[in-house]
């Protein structure tokens, strides 16, 4: 249980009290402000926390422990994939011979890594259906950025100028800020009346000044746009390219291939399928695959293999150059390179056929204690809103701070804008039964408190080291520095 009464770490001070004895200066007796740049010091903070070790030490271990996690509880972070991740992968990632493998070290003594980065290429080539791949990106959005650049160099090389990309509103968030960051102008397609795109939709939109769509498939509803190969081929038809965020890889692999469906570009994310714990932050990997004729214009340098010998080849007049120092994130490779080698074809295909399985079961679960605004199957995720509650004056986010005192995490909520009131669950799957199941019988129950007493809910969570903030004066006026009183 949380010490909900724990003191900030300037609370604990006590003048004179010290946890670390630095060693003897080896310049001599020198005064800081002398020989360390007065960039490097500071001289506002006033009371700096005088504690001993133990203090720091039972302090912030007190703080992890108000911290959740996938280790902590289930997290149905919607469109995320918080899923736990194989304790043997992060081992991996940890071996010397890898992790102390310096970046600038010579192609001769790094064979084993870029025989490894060189592997992982092609399985995502036949994960996906493409036809090559780069994993320099270092995260989901540069991939996007990686695709949208391609597609720059791509028609001005052909010496047409496209200046538009088309997204529908069931895309990613992150798709129109990097089709702006690379200078293309947004058009905005809503999705239709099932939730998923219709070609003749599409059809209205593109033209010859069009040089991609983005679309995101599974889409952010949790639902498979069925549509993809005719609307591959309204895309192809005026000379664009299909891009495709493949984030949601997790609900595809082993049953379909992107590639198959008439997709030029897919974007992964190996820190949300291929086994790397997500959020915080980082770091992460978002490679990017692309059919054959677009593999000229691939990131350099990219690795090849002659005579069992691997290197980096830099020549390439086309490409659209480094997105990044070094190769990418080649941690999060390696455990995406031992998550895969463990599971196989068979094994990944299990995971999508488990995360569909998860997802569907608590969408027929709770359709009937919540507003489900598409009644069809659905993928890894699956989208209820708070339209039941509203009436009993519960919202969604009342909803979400309450499962909190359940013990849960509350999953995404207010995403995708498409849906009003939306909670956006996604299972993953790696859950068990029960705890699934514990999962909606919280919810069931948390629907029964909004008709009852609705007020218990407006006063979630009750069980936490904080109360509910007012979210909105945290993110305009937040309190970043402490101040003693006086």
């Amino acid at each position: 249980m949380v010490n909900k009464e724990e003191k900030l770490i300037f609370e604990r001070s006590k003048k004179g009290r010290t946890g670390v004895e630095p060693p003897c200066s080896d310049v001599g007796d020198a005064i800081p402000e002398e020989i360390i740049p007065k960039g490097f010091l500071r001289s506002d903070i006033v009371g700096f926390p005088e504690v001993s070790e133990l203090d720091v030490v039972r302090h912030f271990t007190t703080l992890s422990e108000a911290n959740f996690g996938v280790d902590s509880g289930f997290y149905p972070l919607g469109s995320c994939t918080m899923k736990y991740n194989p304790r043997i992968n992060e081992d991996l990632a940890r071996l010397s011979g890898f992790a102390a493998l310096h970046p600038y070290v010579p192609e001769e003594f790094a064979q084993g890594a870029l025989e490894l980065i060189y592997d992982l290429e092609a399985y995502l080539k036949e994960i996906t259906g493409m036809a090559a791949v780069t994993l320099q990106p270092a995260a989901g959005a540069q991939g996007e950025l990686a695709g949208m650049l391609i597609a720059s160099a791509y028609f001005r090389d052909k010496g047409e100028h496209r200046s538009k990309v088309i997204i529908p509103d069931t895309a990613h968030g992150t798709n129109p800020a990097t089709a702006n960051l690379a200078g293309f102008k947004v058009v905005n397609l809503k999705s239709g009346k099932k939730g998923i795109l219709e070609a003749r939709d599409v059809a209205k939109v593109v033209d010859t000044d069009t040089a991609a769509i983005m679309i995101t498939n599974p889409n952010t509803l949790g639902l498979f746009e069925k549509n993809i190969r005719e609307i591959a081929e309204v895309v192809h038809s005026k000379g664009a390219l299909l891009f495709c965020d493949g984030a949601n890889m997790n609900a595809l692999m082993g049953i379909m291939k992107l590639g198959d469906m008439g997709v030029d570009m897919v974007q992964l994310n190996l820190h949300k399928t291929f086994s790397t714990p997500h959020g915080g932050g980082g770091p992460g990997a978002g490679p990017l695959g692309v059919k054959e004729n677009l593999i000229p214009y691939l990131p350099a340098p990219r690795i090849k293999k002659n005579n069992e010998v691997y290197s980096f080849e830099e020549k390439n007049t086309k490409s659209i150059g480094r997105l990044k120092a070094f190769y990418g994130n080649f941690s999060i490779m390696l455990r995406a390179y031992a998550y895969i080698q463990a599971m196989g074809g068979f094994g990944l295909r299990k995971v999508s056929e488990s995360a569909i399985l998860s997802a569907n079961y608590i969408k027929e679960r709770l359709k009937e204690t919540y507003h489900l605004p598409f009644n069809v199957r659905c993928m890894h995720e699956c989208v209820l809103t708070d339209k039941f509650q509203k009436k009993y004056g519960a919202t969604t986010l009342d909803i979400a701070k309450r499962l909190i005192d359940y013990g849960f995490h509350p999953p995404t909520i207010y995403f995708p804008l498409v849906v009003d009131g939306a909670m956006m669950i996604e299972p993953t799957e790696t859950e068990s039964l029960e705890v699934i199941d514990s999962f909606i019988s919280a919810m069931e129950k948390i629907a029964r408190e909004a008709s009852e007493a609705a007020e218990l809910l407006k006063n979630a969570p009750s069980t936490t080291k904080t109360s509910r903030v007012d979210e909105t004066l945290a993110a305009r006026v937040p309190k970043l520095r402490w101040r003693p009183k006086g």
